[in-house]
């Protein structure tokens, strides 16, 4: 049996998987064709990454506040979850799964149906 460092270095490999991650969801999010004056931030979510912009269109916000776009999870088998949120019910709502974020990233970004940029 292996015991686990005490010194922390364990848990700092993992911050450094999800640094990398955030970095890479930013990266993607230059890349999307809705909205692409406004400066989304990407924010930890439980086990995932929350995507909150500046709501310009007022369409969700009146007052014109930032609002929750989407959430990628960690699905536990391996792949990714996106949800969209869905502002009327004030609840994450599942769009699609992937072991590829590329895929999630291709739905999120292009959005045709206005499931995430409203």
């Amino acid at each position: 049996m292996v015991a686990a460092p005490v010194d922390g270095r364990a848990g700092q490999g993992v911050a450094e998987v999800r640094d990398l991650l955030a970095e890479r969801i930013r990266r993607a999010l230059a890349r999307r064709t809705r909205y692409r004056y406004v400066r989304p931030r990407v924010e930890p979510e439980g086990q995932g990454w929350k995507i909150v912009s500046p709501n310009c269109s007022r369409n969700i916000d009146q007052r014109g506040g930032d609002i929750d776009i989407a959430w990628l999870a960690p699905d536990g088998e391996n792949g990714w979850l996106l949800f969209a949120r869905d502002h009327a019910r004030d609840c994450w709502d599942l769009r699609r799964r992937s072991r590829r974020l590329d895929e999630l990233f291709a739905a999120l970004l292009l959005d045709p149906q206005r499931e995430y940029w409203r």
